[in-house]
């Protein structure tokens, strides 16, 4: 059973750094490109960030690029997200997930991620 447990979230201020971690199990990490999306209340799924399972390339979405670092680390099997300079508008509750390498898709597209986690709450104060 592939499970993805994420981690790191909660409560900060404007300007604070968070790093949220992603732990995954019942799957061959290698296997997968991680990436992260954030929801927030009335919204739909945004892509924030990806990395290859390939060459640990990255990619990133508009909303917080510069802002954030995503790494993976394949013998641990984990995936994590340095957030930098939050604001009140990346509260959201943030999703790990994993996209196969045999999946012809496209990182922004939820629908085309294997595996979910259940999600971790971010809240940015001003």
């Amino acid at each position: 059973q592939v499970r993805l447990e994420e981690s790191g979230g909660g409560l900060a201020q404007a300007g604070d750094s968070l790093r949220l971690s992603c732990a995954a199990s019942g799957l061959t990490f290698s296997d997968y490109s991680m990436g992260w999306f954030r929801q927030a209340p009335g919204q739909g799924r945004e892509f924030v960030a990806a990395v290859s399972y390939r060459d640990a390339s990255t990619h990133y979405g508009n909303s917080l690029r510069g802002r954030v670092t995503i790494s993976r680390d394949n013998a641990k099997g984990t995936v994590h997200l340095q957030m930098n300079g939050l604001r009140p508008e990346d509260t959201a509750v943030y999703y790990c997930a994993a996209f196969s390498r045999t999946k012809t898709g496209s990182y922004y597209v939820p629908e085309d991620w294997a595996y979910w986690g259940q999600g971790t709450q971010v809240t940015v104060s001003s």
